[in-house]
């Protein structure tokens, strides 16, 4: 079935295994012209299936091979398989198709591929992927990607996973980009602009030239942060680390696997908190990663913990002076929200985050700092590219707490008063 938060996003009838996107993107008239091969296992018996695409047109689908029957609406793409398939049975699909891409509307607001005054940027959390390739849209079904991106002469793309190949092609330009770690297609993302690209250590930035100055400042501390977040939470587990700094304001900065962009507004120093938010989001969220929605504090209350670690290495107010803060702060809030399963509509909710880093601090004073080392890095480690669900990580703390812990995260995660934070273990 689909995630009780996104219920008309995916089909739990098959799994995707890998995605290979071909896109042709004209830029200065926002066109998309594309292919987008599905190699997939089926679950179930299928006489048909259902894709996620919106706002785009396919003119063509083929399953493996054979031209198949398909009806189109105005969010989902159902196919008629042309010869049965059997659970079990992996086969392919192609879907062309074309059109201009744009957001589309969802309780989270707008949300998927974006056109840009120069360029674009994809921001799919949590059901904007359908907005650039047939997918089945939901958060416990990764794959494989491979993107290739034809855009105009004079811009430059990044994307998600390893970059492979450029060859210029008259006047356009073709980019190919692969990754084999197994990604969420809400973390697959494309990013087209009139970049520089610079490395940084272990990262590597795009920049509009106007901006690179005031970039490099910003970003100054990325290989630092990221030797932090090795030594607290172990080995940077994606392929890639790119940053993209588009020449638009944003909202708010935005990661996908191995990737983040941040907007020109994010350059101050005020904001390098949320550098250090995205990048933490390369362990959790992005490498150890959810398989429903409902469990998004484990994405966002790490990432938000890791702003502090991040903030007490580096000189910083302390963890305990930030959680103190925080405590204070949701203390003169409203208590009408369960972080451990806080409904669709609130699950991006700011005391989601503050709360979820209290969590984890609580666990820390509860069980012992050491112990919280080890637990951190085995959580990383034993669940690398894999998903994972709150009641594993219960599991888990309480091996290294050596007794039950139910009450605890009940008490955490389960009620809408904010209890105090323990005494130090």
């Amino acid at each position: 079935m689909s995630d009780a938060y996104t219920p008309s996003s995916g089909d739990a009838s098959y799994d995707v295994e890998s995605y290979d996107l071909d896109l042709r993107y004209a830029v200065r008239t926002n066109h998309l012209e594309a292919r987008a091969t599905l190699n997939a296992v089926a679950v179930t018996d299928l006489g048909a299936f259902s894709l996620d695409l919106i706002g785009l047109r396919a003119t063509r689908v083929t399953v493996d091979g054979v031209p198949a029957k398909f009806r189109q609406g105005p969010r989902h793409l159902r196919v008629s398989v042309p010869h049965p398939i059997v659970a079990g049975e992996r086969f392919s699909t192609e879907v062309r198709y074309a059109g201009r891409p744009s957001p589309r509307r969802s309780t989270w607001g707008q949300i998927g591929w974006e056109e840009l005054e120069e360029g674009m940027l994809v921001a799919s959390q949590p059901v904007g992927a359908p907005t650039w390739f047939p997918c089945n849209d939901r958060p416990d079904n990764r794959a494989r990607f491979t993107v290739a991106v034809t855009a105009d002469a004079g811009y430059t793309v990044a994307a998600t996973g390893r970059r492979v190949s450029v060859t210029k092609q008259g006047r356009s330009t073709r980019w190919e980009f692969r990754s084999d770690v197994p990604t969420a297609t809400y973390l697959a993302a494309v990013h087209i602009g009139p970049y520089r690209e610079k490395s940084l250590g272990p990262a590597t930035v795009f920049t509009p030239g106007a901006l690179a100055v005031r970039a490099r400042r910003a970003l100054a501390d990325v290989p630092r942060m990221i030797a932090c977040f090795e030594e607290t939470f172990g080995t940077y587990p994606q392929e890639a680390c790119t940053l993209v700094v588009t020449p638009d304001d944003l909202e708010i900065p935005l990661e996908a696997q191995g990737l983040a962009v941040f907007g020109a507004n994010h350059l101050e120093p005020e904001y390098e908190r949320l550098i250090a938010h995205e990048l933490a989001h390369q362990w959790f969220g992005n490498s150890v990663g959810i398989g429903a929605w409902r469990d998004i504090w484990l994405n966002e209350g790490f990432a938000c913990y890791a702003e502090w670690v991040w903030s007490e290495a580096s000189g910083g107010p302390t963890i305990e002076e930030l959680a103190a803060t925080a405590h204070s702060r949701l203390s003169d809030l409203r208590a009408d929200i369960v972080i451990g399963d806080p409904g669709a509509r609130d699950m991006f909710d700011d005391r989601v985050y503050k709360r979820g880093a209290l969590t984890l601090l609580a666990v820390r004073r509860t069980i012992g700092a050491e112990a919280f080392a080890q637990l951190l890095t085995a959580w990383t480690g034993r669940h690398r590219h894999a998903l994972v669900s709150t009641d594993d990580f219960i599991a888990l703390a309480e091996s290294f707490a050596g007794r039950p812990m139910g009450a605890f995260f009940d008490e955490w995660l389960y009620a809408r008063e904010l209890p105090p934070l323990p005494a130090d273990a």
